[in-house]
Parts: C-alpha cells; structure tokens; sequence
C-alpha cells in the first residue's frame, strides 16, 4: 500500500526517530510503513492520521483504488 507518510513528516521537520517516539512505535517501524515494506495495523493508521490531522484515505492509498481512478 502506498502512502505519505514520509512526505507528511518531512513537512513538519521530523526525522523518522522523533516522529516514533511521537506515536509510539519504533524507528523501524516508520522506516517500513515508508517504504511500502510493512501495512500498519487499522490501530496505528488511525494513530498516525490523528497525528497529522488529515484522514486515514488522505495518507494510505490503496493501489487498486488508484488504478480505478485512471480508468
């Protein structure tokens, strides 16, 4: 599942290891949601879209959703 999770945290200055501690979970743990290696559970993407204000559709894109919308 793609998302933004990385561009979101970079446009409020965070590193990956402050926006962790931030919401509890490991570095490692960011670094996979980023790069597309691990899907947060529905409990952490609502913690993560509760951080960042915006909803839980805004950040994770599901793939399939985006290839409906090129058709």
């Amino acid at each position: 599942m793609k998302n933004k999770v990385e561009e979101l945290r970079k446009n409020l200055g965070m590193n990956q290891e402050d926006f962790a501690k931030a919401i509890k979970v490991s570095r490692q743990t960011i670094s996979s949601i980023e790069t597309g290696k691990y899907n947060p559970s529905l409990e952490l993407a609502f913690v993560i879209s509760d951080f960042f204000g915006k909803s839980i559709e805004e950040i994770f894109i599901h793939e399939r959703s985006m290839e409906n919308e090129k058709k």
